[in-house]
């Protein structure tokens, strides 16, 4: 009913717009001639009353809770086959907020040192309610958002807007098990010049196809290169490597997705499988992007599989031997 609701006030036109309900809860929406009449629900189901309150965080600074939305949104889940999977984990621990999204296939997590100390705490927030926040917010540094806590939900004051929502029930995935700094190579490059690669490289895929944009870094350059049914394209980056040379492919989107929310110049870039992850089959393969200071980090992991048998060549291609670049979509 709510999004019903949204709809109308949209629609409605720019004016004074009265908003009444009975005590059959029936909502009753005037504006200028147009009346709608919608059923309603008790406001107490909604109602996050003072005494639940178990504590306050204000995010004040270093950083704004619309900027750390934008950072961590894109990677919930697009479908609701996994509840927790369409929502973000809050975690407070040893005065850290910790801001985790995934959806299966990547994982981004921001990091936050809070000024003030808090009691441990771990929540799970609806990816919903902080798309709305985010549209609400102004965006200015000087905002200040409160949070408060109840055992099932999460309110938000800001300015003279209060959001309340319930929190998404449920034991969040494992992170800490998923993660690894094992890795076999580590790369530093511009992240503009790289964004500006695989965008390019795009232009060659079609909206729906499954072809991976292929990385192949060896010494001090890295060669992007993607072969569709439309062209291919290849084109070669200065970087500074430390470790193996190493060919492997990924999705390009989410690349972009992740890259296009990193504010800083240079990236660190870790790729390689680690060692002992039980959450990673073998032959999977890991990207790992960071930004200067480490509190934003994006990982992905590889899709590849072989779709025919073709020219193969001795070197690995994300845990496979390679065959040709055509030969390969992503799973």
């Amino acid at each position: 009913m709510l999004k019903i609701f949204l709809k109308i006030v949209r629609k409605l036109p720019d004016n004074q717009v009265t908003i009444e309900t009975d005590e059959n809860l029936v909502t009753t929406i005037t504006c200028e001639k147009a009346k709608f009449s919608i059923p309603g629900q008790s406001g107490e189901d909604f109602f996050l009353s003072a005494d639940s309150r178990n504590f306050r965080l204000c995010f004040h600074f270093p950083v704004h809770l619309k900027e750390l939305i934008r950072q961590t949104i894109f990677s919930i889940a697009a479908n609701e086959n996994n509840k927790l999977m369409t929502g973000e984990l809050f975690e407070i621990k040893d005065n850290t907020l910790r801001v985790v999204s995934l959806d299966g296939h990547r994982i981004a997590i921001r990091r936050i040192e809070l000024k003030d100390s808090y009691p441990d705490r771990k929540v799970v927030v609806p990816g919903k309610t902080l798309n709305e926040i985010s549209k609400i917010l102004s965006g200015e540094m000087d905002d200040q958002i409160d949070i408060y806590f109840s055992e099932n939900h999460i309110m938000f004051k800001f300015d003279d807007t209060t959001v309340v929502s319930r929190l998404i029930d449920g034991e969040y995935f494992r992170i800490d098990q998923m993660l690894s700094s094992d890795y076999e190579t580590k790369v530093t490059i511009n992240k503009k010049e790289f964004l500006s690669c695989i965008d390019r490289a795009t232009l060659l895929v079609k909206e729906g196809d499954k072809k991976p944009i292929i990385i192949d870094i060896q010494d001090g350059a890295m060669e992007l290169q993607i072969n569709s049914a439309m062209g291919s394209m290849k084109e070669e980056i200065d970087i500074n490597k430390e470790g193996k040379d190493i060919m492997i492919g990924f999705n390009p989107k989410f690349l972009i997705d992740a890259l296009r929310v990193i504010d800083d110049e240079e990236i660190s870039i870790y790729l390689g499988q680690p060692e002992g992850s039980m959450f990673y089959p073998e032959r999977r393969r890991e990207l790992y992007l960071s930004d200067s200071a480490g509190k934003l980090q994006f990982r992905e992991i590889s899709h590849i599989s072989l779709k025919s048998a073709g020219t193969f060549s001795e070197r690995t291609f994300s845990g496979f031997t390679a065959t040709q670049v055509e030969n390969c979509e992503l799973t």
